[in-house]
């Protein structure tokens, strides 16, 4: 059903409750923001999402957009997101309440059904609406767009470091907790024995005995497949779920050491070795992100999640389009690193330059531009160490591509906190009331002096 309108019936107010906006400071950069961002193209674009008149009404549009743009601000999980917006008057006006809260708002899980009902597509409209509150405080111009940065980068995901004997066993137990539920007697479980096996391979492997550690890993495979045939022989018909349960055992008993597209995780089929040359760590389990950012004023302008472990130039022109997309003009010029190699021509109007020239070769400018490419890199630090691109939790493919977008519009909601910070700063201590681009007041800041 659709959502109640929030808005206050008459003109008749509660007596003894008082309004948010009488309490915080409108200087501070969550007041400040909440008043910029366009919140009712949100309900435009998510409002077809719910039937009408039909059900519970659904919970406001502005309250889950404001939260996950918080969680991925502050970094906050599901449940601590919505425990700190009880406490804090500046969340809970961000999020378009009127007076303090004294009740949560929504239970946690809420905002998990909210995700998969908008899914990754309509992340991207957070994350455009960002960008497009830094248009409207000239804080992205035409110029701004004219030079992007493209990237890559691999967005762990949340499993174990895969071993075949862990694999083995944790597959064995999925199998016959699949059995269970739908009633089918196993002649063997093989979990006690599976378990002890799996201890002792752990402990010779410590050991370095590595014979004894391969025969116990042997052990959990034979297991496994006792699992799997048994289980075949008296399911006829399996059902989707098991049926896909059962594939996965078939591929896991398959698989050799050098083969590629191997199963890594058990609960997350999805998930690719990706080396990408560093020292410290040479495989990342996950899947690669690829980000564009301009290069002058560093703003998340495209970031998606692809999955196959692609090739970093075979992404290249589906980041410039989403980029083209949110940015809303068409980018001149893209300057990409090496593994970009063999893209060094125009892709949709947009000129590629692959660092790698000589600098005798090139304009001042142009040198300047290209050591300017290296900026991305930290982008990739600040989203994994402050806006939970580090270890992603979210399910499934789709869950990457959303972590991946919400990642962004987190960084970009800080860049916009702190240009209010700074501009709020600037006109205390220094008097720059021409750097007042979004039109704050006279009145004096407490919190920033």
């Amino acid at each position: 059903m659709q959502p109640k309108n929030n808005k206050k019936r008459g003109k008749q107010a509660p007596l003894f409750r008082t309004r948010l906006e009488q309490i915080i400071n409108r200087e501070h950069p969550l007041y400040q923001l909440s008043q910029k961002i366009d919140w009712s193209v949100f309900e435009q674009e998510f409002g077809s999402l719910y039937e009408e008149n039909v059900g519970r009404p659904g919970k406001s549009i502005r309250l889950l957009v404001g939260l996950h743009y918080l969680k991925y601000t502050y970094s906050q999980s599901d449940e601590s997101v919505v425990e700190r917006f009880l406490e804090n008057p500046y969340w809970q006006y961000f999020c378009g309440f009127e007076y303090f809260q004294h009740e949560l708002p929504i239970d946690p899980s809420s905002l998990t059904r909210w995700r998969k009902r908008v899914g990754a597509e309509g992340m991207e409209k957070l994350l455009k609406e960002t960008v497009e509150t830094a248009k409207r405080g000239k804080l992205i111009t035409r110029g701004d767009a004219g030079r992007v940065n493209v990237d890559t980068t691999v967005q762990e995901k949340a499993i174990a470091f895969p071993t075949d004997g862990r694999l083995y066993y944790k597959m064995l137990r999925a199998l016959v907790r699949a059995a269970k539920q739908r009633g089918i007697e196993l002649r063997q479980s093989y979990e006690r024995v599976g378990k002890k096996a799996l201890a002792r391979q752990g402990r010779y492997r410590h050991a370095r005995q590595m014979k004894r550690a391969q025969r116990e890993t042997k052990k959990l495979k034979t297991y496994l497949g006792r699992v799997s045939r048994d289980i075949q022989r008296k399911a006829a018909t399996p059902d989707e779920a098991l049926q896909k349960q059962l594939e996965l055992a078939q591929r896991l008993l398959k698989q050799q050491r050098h083969d590629k597209g191997k199963l890594y995780s058990i609960h997350a089929p999805e998930v690719e070795c990706i080396a990408k040359g560093k020292a410290h760590k040479p495989y990342e389990f996950g899947c690669k992100v690829s980000m564009v950012s301009t290069s002058r004023s560093n703003w998340i302008v495209g970031i998606n999640a692809v999955h196959g472990n692609p090739y970093d130039g075979h992404t290249l022109q589906a980041a410039l389009k989403q980029a083209k997309w949110i940015l809303g003009w068409q980018p001149d010029n893209a300057y990409c690193d090496r593994g970009y190699r063999g893209n060094t021509t125009k892709i949709d109007g947009t000129q590629i330059h692959v660092v790698g020239r000589r600098k005798k070769s090139m304009s001042r400018s142009g040198w300047r531009w290209y050591r300017r490419r290296a900026a991305i890199e930290p982008m990739f630090g600040h989203l994994k160490a402050e806006n939970r691109m580090d270890r992603n939790l979210l399910h499934g493919k789709e869950g990457d591509r959303i972590n991946a977008i919400l990642s962004g519009c987190g960084y970009n909601v800080r860049k916009l906190l702190r240009a209010f910070f700074l501009l709020i700063f600037k006109w205390l201590f220094w008097g720059q009331k021409s750097q007042n681009r979004f039109g704050l007041t006279a009145k004096s800041v407490s919190f920033a002096a």
